[in-house]
């Protein structure tokens, strides 16, 4: 059965009038490991989103330290992968190909794709504004 909600739990760490900004920790899948002190392959990292908000974050009056879940639907976790990771392996094999088959050299051809796909996370830089539209988060209080 497919997941309905993509849902992570976070800490509220500022409130104002148009954005609520949570906390989330991140964790690899080795995180809870016994180990993971001296292993070094373990990472943690946070991650701040901010909720804009509407009438059902203002009906329930978020406060400051406040834990609550940042739900967003998978469809938009999809997306997210396709411009992070997916279109930037395809410009990148792409560009070996055809800078290799117009007979750049190995330097050439490695700048060359380099280039491609820094422009491509350049454009995304660049439009992030237009592209944080499509990625509306929800939050919601934890059920006590």
């Amino acid at each position: 059965m497919a997941k309905e909600r993509i849902e992570h739990e976070g800490k509220v760490i500022a409130v104002d009038k148009d954005y609520i900004s949570v906390e989330i920790i991140n964790k690899s899948a080795c995180a809870a490991c016994h180990a993971k002190g001296v292993c070094g392959a373990s990472d943690e990292a946070v991650k701040v989103v901010e909720v804009a908000q509407d009438i059902t974050t203002l009906s329930d009056d978020y406060q400051v330290g406040e834990t609550v879940n940042v739900v967003m639907s998978p469809a938009m976790g999809t997306q997210a992968i396709w411009i992070a990771y997916v279109v930037p392996l395809i410009l990148l094999v792409a560009s070996i190909l055809v800078f290799s088959l117009s007979g750049a050299g190995e330097l050439l051809t490695g700048l060359g794709t380099l280039g491609v796909v820094a422009l491509w996370y350049l454009g995304v830089f660049l439009f992030r504004n237009k592209i944080s539209k499509i990625f509306i988060f929800s939050i919601e209080k934890q059920p006590k």
